[in-house]
């Protein structure tokens, strides 16, 4: 009973730290259009870079978050995590008074580099908590606290951060007198300022609340089976672990594409931005729905490498659909995108490390920086939707990815892996 007790408290306490780095990252989605105003960039080339600051810390800070947690343990690391992200919120105060989007991209990365660290803690905790066999319906449920806040926070931060956007973009079009231009912007960059201090002081809260906490430490150390297997060896020796840092990469790119590249494509076709500022939400329901289905038919009715060989093929089909189609109908089809990646993720991860043993943290820490495609394929987006429609750009740069998905799915899970 109290065994049973600990890892229900333990999924919880977990289920919160992935509400809360669900409902940061996903803000994104509004900052794009925001920072686009407030800091009068020019072009969505620039406006993207949002999600290359916030992506690429987890390139640089992954590896490094494996030795920390080595030091720290999982716990204290994720206390760590939340201080840093905590830091990253409140550098958005400054900013705002500055209207710095440099500071702004600053305060992104810092953010990023918290989240490298709480997620190369969490994913390999809620995976090794269980049974590897039902680790991803323990990640899809943790998925469902993910969206389900990253659902949320657009329409929240949209709602105060962007409240009569296409106003204020008529008001800056008509404004030529350089003075009543800059108090505009600098009152819209000001709306940043309480809810980006609120979160930070959230943060600090709870990494208090994980330091005491009672979530138990978890060892990934080696059952003698995996001893002898990776005696001798070094994390390079397991070429499925490395498949998978490029579906990850690929994988999450797409899903940056769906949920945040949405809105700019959306504006792209002349949609209003007071409604392509709720896009991203669309995009984060579908995904919740896929985790549901997920909780419900993993490993029970279907296992996790079959789930997701399912979702690459669907995610093809939608791609097509994007491709084809003009308009809503293929904003749904974007949408649409969050349902077939929701089991992505949560299948892909306990994929690449079973079997690491000693190897899991370094193995997820190269997994974490796998998410760096979320940085690099909106920008690929953003220099190719130059020389041609933003539907045909969208579909030659995610199309690729769900094939390669496709693949790790069929066999590039099992390259390379001990059999049982």
């Amino acid at each position: 009973m109290s065994t049973n007790k600990n890892y229900v408290l333990s999924i919880t306490i977990i289920g919160i730290l992935f509400f809360i780095f669900g409902f940061v990252t996903w803000l994104n989605g509004t900052l794009i259009p925001f920072l686009k105003l407030a800091c009068d960039l020019k072009t969505d080339a620039e406006a993207l870079l949002v999600t290359f600051a916030f992506y690429m810390a987890y390139f640089f800070l992954a590896i490094p978050s494996s030795f920390i947690l080595n030091k720290t343990g999982f716990k204290n690391g994720m206390a760590l995590g939340l201080a840093v992200m905590a830091a990253g919120a409140f550098l958005f105060i400054p900013a705002a008074m500055q209207r710095s989007f440099t500071l702004f991209l600053t305060g992104l990365f810092i953010q990023g580099m918290g989240l490298a660290l709480l997620q190369t803690a969490s994913n390999p905790y809620i995976s090794v908590i269980g049974p590897i066999e039902s680790a991803a319906q323990r990640i899809s449920i943790m998925g469902i606290c993910n969206k389900v806040a990253g659902a949320l926070s657009p329409v929240i931060l949209g709602a105060i951060v962007l409240e009569g956007a296409t106003q204020i973009e008529t008001q800056l079009a008509a404004t030529q007198d350089v003075m009543s231009r800059s108090e505009l912007l600098q009152e819209l960059s000001s709306r940043v300022i309480l809810p980006y201090g609120i979160m930070g002081l959230v943060l600090i809260a709870l990494a208090i609340m994980i330091k005491l906490s009672p979530l138990p430490e978890i060892e990934s150390d080696e059952t003698s089976a995996q001893k002898e297997h990776t005696q001798g060896k070094s994390i390079l020796h397991f070429p499925y672990l490395l498949l998978g840092v490029l579906c990850i990469f690929l994988y999450v790119g797409a899903e940056v594409m769906a949920g945040d590249v949405i809105g700019p494509f959306g504006k792209s076709i002349g949609i209003s931005l007071d409604e392509t500022k709720l896009f991203t939400s669309y995009t984060l329901w579908s995904m919740v729905v896929g985790y549901i289905i997920g909780i419900i038919t993993i490993p029970k009715y279907i296992k996790q490498q079959n789930a997701l060989a399912l979702s690459a093929i669907l995610g093809i089909a939608l791609s097509i659909g994007v491709f084809f189609t003009t308009g809503y109908t293929s904003i749904v089809c974007i949408a649409l995108l969050g349902f077939a990646n929701a089991l992505m993720w949560p299948a892909i991860f306990p994929l690449a490390i079973e079997g690491l043993g000693k190897f899991t943290k370094i193995g997820s820490a190269f997994l974490i920086m796998g998410i760096a495609g979320g940085a690099i394929l909106p920008q690929i987006y953003a220099w190719v939707v130059k020389d041609m429609t933003p539907s045909s750009a969208f579909f030659w740069i995610v199309a690729p990815c769900y094939a390669y998905i496709l693949f790790f799915a069929t066999k590039g899970h099992s390259i390379g892996k001990q059999k049982s």
